[in-house]
C-alpha cells in the first residue's frame, strides 16, 4: 500500500512539472503581449545622417556604410492608449535569411532589420514574409518631401516645418498622423500613423520633439 502511494505521488509530482513546463512555455511565448492583438501601425523613418553622426561599433559599420536619407527604422504594432507590444513570441521564429537580404534596400543593416523582427514583427501576427512586404507597402505609402531627398548642406527647420512638408507632399496625410521625433539637435526621425490597412490616422498625443528648431544633417559621400 504504502510503495503505490509512493508510486502515485511520484506520478503527481511528474504530471504537475510537466503542466507547470507548458504553462512557462505558452507564458514566455506570449510575453510582452499576443500577436496580433493591437490597434494601429507606426511607420518610423529614421533620417540616417543623424544616426551616422552618434553610432559607433556594429552599427555603425552596418547601416553607415552607404550614404542614405530617410532609411526604415521599423513598422511597430501600437496600442490607442499609447503603449504598444513587443516580443510577443519568445524565442521568435528565426527570420529567413533571404527576406533579410531583400530587405536592406529599406532597412540599411541585417542586425537591424533581424531586431525589428523579433521585436516588433512577432507581434504583427503575420507571417515574416507578410510582415516584411507589409512594411514594404507601408515605406511606398509615403513620399519624401523632396527638400529631403538628397541635401548636400545641413538644413535647419522647425520641427512643425518637418512635418507641413509631409503633408504637403502626402495628400490624405494631416498634421496629426506624423510626428517629427529628435534629440537635442538634430533630427533623428518622423513617425506616420497607419491603420493596419495602411491608410493614415491620427497619432494622438506624445513623442514629438520640443525644440524651436533643429538641424537635418546633409546627406554625405555620394
Amino acid at each position: 500500500m504504502i510503495a503505490r502511494l509512493r508510486t502515485l505521488t511520484r506520478r503527481a509530482i511528474a504530471l504537475l512539472f510537466i503542466l507547470g513546463t507548458m504553462s512557462g512555455t505558452a507564458l514566455a511565448q506570449r510575453q510582452g503581449g499576443e500577436p496580433g492583438q493591437f490597434d494601429y501601425y507606426v511607420l518610423s523613418l529614421s533620417w540616417s545622417p543623424s544616426f551616422c553622426a552618434t553610432a559607433t561599433g556594429a552599427a555603425k559599420a552596418q547601416e553607415c556604410g552607404q550614404p542614405s536619407g530617410f532609411v526604415v527604422h521599423g513598422l511597430w504594432p501600437q496600442f490607442d492608449n499609447g503603449g504598444f507590444p513587443e516580443n510577443c513570441q519568445v524565442p521568435p521564429p528565426r527570420l529567413d535569411r533571404r527576406i533579410v537580404s531583400a530587405t536592406l534596400d529599406l532597412m540599411p543593416g541585417s542586425k537591424l532589420i533581424y531586431h525589428e523582427w523579433d521585436t516588433h514583427g512577432t507581434c504583427s501576427g503575420l507571417e515574416q514574409h507578410d510582415y516584411f512586404d507589409l512594411i514594404r507597402k507601408a515605406r511606398g505609402a509615403v513620399t519624401i518631401p523632396p527638400q529631403f531627398d538628397d541635401p548636400q548642406q545641413p538644413l535647419k527647420e522647425g520641427p512643425n516645418d518637418v512635418v507641413d512638408a509631409f503633408v504637403k507632399a502626402n495628400p490624405g496625410l494631416a498634421p496629426d498622423d506624423i510626428v517629427a521625433a529628435c534629440d537635442r539637435t538634430r533630427l533623428r526621425e518622423v513617425r506616420i500613423c497607419l491603420t493596419r490597412d495602411l491608410a493614415f490616422r491620427s497619432c494622438g498625443a506624445g513623442g514629438a520633439c520640443r525644440a524651436d528648431s533643429i538641424v537635418i544633417p546633409p546627406v554625405r559621400g555620394r
